[in-house]
């Protein structure tokens, strides 16, 4: 069984010694096949257009981008201000958004193809721009740091499109925030303006009452000849409860119900009567009139520029002389293996 064993061992290496004197025999065609495999490896990484890739960055915002935002909304306690994390929120929602990429790719993406790459099947197209545009998330170690990916033949585009994307979806979360913030101060001034409203008729409502009541009390003091207001017990009637409803109004006398009665039908407003009204006209006035600039505000802000990329991406020219390289002199041993090798197998079979 040991000399079987050797027997096999020695044939081994006998093979192996065969195979690498076989090799060097035919080192030249092993040279030239290697040599044609890396000239067109070489070809390709030297006439391949460069692909390149540009990338932004983006973090929350800080207090200061969203103070516009939440201009007087600390006055109300049914408006709660709103925290840096509500905004970068929806700014991610818009950068994630698929409209947004679909709009990117109608009014960029498609223009920028010729006339005739435009002609393909729009769903390969848009597989294409999904490929050279991505939105990437926070990892795990910076959650809240986010990354849009363009890759394109042209540095400047790459880079410009990447400003762009980013650009756009802090346009729509902007534009969206101060809608909302617009809009709530809008149900708020409405809701205030009916309250004004209620608080003047019901004072407009009062003052009508009480012409009546001193109407009906002025009657009394005439009908008895009382002009003067009477005094009880040395109490003069300002010192008496006569009140809208007190049944002695009359004992004021005719003279001062006359006078209070015109001057309640001159009355041209109620409003310096009311009370907690010009609170309320304050801040309807402030809401109703409420404008946000949106240069005031941000929604995310950028973590560092964003340059042409100098270098490609692909193709990665020393990576594909080294696969070159490695793929010619597999297929020129390969080669030899089956010139030499094969023919000897059939004859023995």
């Amino acid at each position: 069984m040991s000399q079987i064993s050797a027997a096999s061992k020695n044939s081994d290496e006998i093979d192996i010694v065969m195979l690498i004197k076989v090799l060097w025999a035919q080192k030249f065609m092993v040279a030239g096949i290697t040599m044609l495999v890396l000239m067109g490896a070489a070809a390709y990484a030297f006439t391949a257009k460069p692909l390149y890739e540009a990338r932004v960055y983006m973090s929350p915002p800080t207090q200061n981008d969203i103070a516009d935002f939440n201009y007087g909304r600390a006055l109300n306690s049914d408006l709660p201000p709103f925290a840096v994390k509500d905004i970068f929120d929806v700014f991610t929602r818009n950068i994630f958004s698929e409209s947004l990429r679909q709009t990117f790719f109608e009014e960029v993406y498609l223009p920028s193809l010729s006339e005739a790459a435009r002609k393909t099947s729009r769903d390969r197209l848009y597989q294409s721009f999904s490929k050279r545009l991505v939105v990437a998330a926070g990892s795990k170690e910076n959650p809240d740091h986010y990354s849009v990916v363009v890759q394109s033949y042209d540095p400047a585009e790459a880079s410009q499109w990447a400003r762009s994307y980013v650009s756009k979806a802090g346009d729509a979360a902007k534009n969206e925030m101060i809608k909302n913030v617009v809009r709530e101060a809008e149900v708020r001034a409405r809701n205030l303006e009916q309250q004004i409203n209620g608080l003047r008729e019901s004072a407009r409502r009062e003052r009508e009452d009480r012409i009546k009541v001193l109407g009906e009390a002025l009657t009394i003091a005439k009908s008895i000849g009382l002009t003067k207001p009477v005094i009880i017990s040395g109490k003069n009637p300002a010192e008496l409860s006569l009140g809208v409803d007190s049944p002695a109004l009359y004992m004021r006398g005719s003279e001062a119900l006359q006078a209070e009665i015109e001057g309640l039908e001159s009355r041209e407003s109620d409003d310096p009567f009311i009370q907690n009204l010009r609170v309320l006209q304050v801040k309807y006035s402030f809401l109703k009139n409420l404008k946000i600039d949106p240069c005031s505000v941000a929604v995310f802000r950028q973590d560092g520029l964003v340059d042409d990329p100098d270098s490609p991406i692909k193709p990665n020219k020393l990576s594909i002389l080294m696969l070159g390289a490695g793929l010619g002199i597999f297929l020129a041993v390969l080669v030899v293996f089956c010139r030499h090798f094969l023919p000897l197998l059939r004859s023995n079979n």
